[in-house]
């Protein structure tokens, strides 16, 4: 568990500077590990167009050193999920976070904020 955790920290911590190199918007991280064995961590962030999401999931997509086992909306680009199994990336348009706020669903977890 404890090599598992650490690699998911590190896959993190990447993505977290990989979305930030594209200018993602109001970055956290919930490690979630404790509550629900899902994953070990959700990665949210968020962009106000179209094309920055695009921009940050394929910068994240393409740079990282696994390729996620899952991708889902990327068709729509309202709200791109990428499965890395230890890490759940979750990136929104501004509007569609707002209205799904998952964080709150998952507020019992440790909340990282980053910038």
């Amino acid at each position: 568990m404890i090599k598992k955790t650490k690699a998911a920290e590190k896959l993190t911590a990447q993505i977290v500077e990989l979305a930030l190199d594209k200018k993602a918007e109001d970055i956290i991280s919930i490690n979630i590990e404790e509550i629900t064995t899902l994953t070990d961590s959700f990665i949210i962030c968020s962009a106000d167009t179209d094309i920055q999401v695009k921009a940050i999931s394929d910068n994240i997509r393409k740079n990282t050193p696994f390729k996620p086992i899952r991708t889902e909306g990327y068709e729509h680009l309202k709200w791109v999920i990428l499965d890395y199994i230890d890490v759940m990336v979750h990136i929104f348009k501004t509007a569609e976070r707002e209205y799904y706020n998952i964080e709150r669903l998952w507020a019992d977890g440790i909340v990282k904020k980053h910038q």
